[in-house]
Parts: structure tokens; sequence; C-alpha cells
């Protein structure tokens, strides 16, 4: 079974890079500056920040589906940062370094099975997350802060890409 790792896009925080910090209060964003690595993980390049990097805090809605699973949380974004295209079956470095929680959900959006895996074996705990049928794609979480930091899709099995 193939899957793919997708970040949040780019073009969704682009508005922000330009404002300035009070306008970034008012939309309940803050820019800082990272003083420690590893430790702030952006959702756009699927990459720690560097050392002296500024960054965007913002609230962002990853979960919009109308149930009760719907949810929002913190992430971190880099305003220069390129958008991150995993390859199909590619682990983020980012993720490994990591305990991600991962929360599989239908089609509906309906949180329907949820597990713990270390990053090493993101893999492993992928496949058996989808090895549950109702599982349509699943959320990756930081385990210790539980904010979000990628979706996964399935993409088929391995005997059906080129």
């Amino acid at each position: 079974m193939c899957f793919q790792i997708s970040a949040l896009p780019e073009s969704h925080f682009q508005h922000l890079f330009a404002m300035s910090d009070e306008e970034l209060r008012a939309y309940g964003a803050v820019r800082q500056t990272v003083h420690e690595k590893p430790g702030v993980p952006c959702r756009v390049s699927l990459a720690d920040a560097e050392l002296g990097e500024d960054v965007l805090l913002v609230h962002y809605e990853h979960q919009s589906a109308e149930t009760p699973f719907r949810a929002s949380h913190a992430v971190y974004v880099r305003p220069d940062a390129d958008e991150a295209k995993p390859e199909l079956n590619e682990v983020p470095a980012l993720l490994r370094s990591r305990i991600l929680s991962l929360r599989g959900f239908d089609e509906a959006g309906m949180m329907v099975h949820a597990d713990l895996a270390d990053g090493q074996e993101l893999e492993s705990a992928i496949e058996q997350v989808f090895a549950v049928p109702e599982v349509a794609y699943i959320h990756l979480h930081y385990a210790k802060p539980g904010c979000y930091a990628a979706r996964v899709d399935r993409q088929g099995s391995s005997t059906d890409q080129p």
C-alpha cells in the first residue's frame, strides 16, 4: 500500500507574511524568532526552522469537517519556505524525529481510529491505520504538544504505481 504525506499549502499563509506585528495580533497570529533547533516545525516546508529565523505562529483549522472532530490549533510557518512535496511513501526527516499521533478519519470526517508511533517507524504505523477499512485519510499530530503536523492519503497499492 502506498501513501502520500502532504504539507499545508503555502498559499494559505502568503497574505500574512507582509503584515505588521500589530496586524498579525489582530489576526490571532504572532511573529517569533527561533531560539532552538529542533523545536519549530514548519507545516509548509515540513522542516525545522533555523536558529535566528523569523516564523509566524498562526491559528489554523486543519480539520474542517462539520463533525464533533472539527479541529484547529497553532502551527508554525516559515515565510520563505518552499512548500514540501514529499515523494510517494516518503517520510520527511522532520516527522522521523518525533513521537506522532495518527488520527484516522472516515470520508465524513469522523475519527474512526487513533494510535501513537515513533517517527522512525511511521511507515508501518500508517499501514496499520490504513488497514482499518473505514479510514479514508490520516492526520499526523506531534504527540507532546498535540498540534497538527501533516496529512496522509492512501495512494493504492505499490503495484498500482508506474
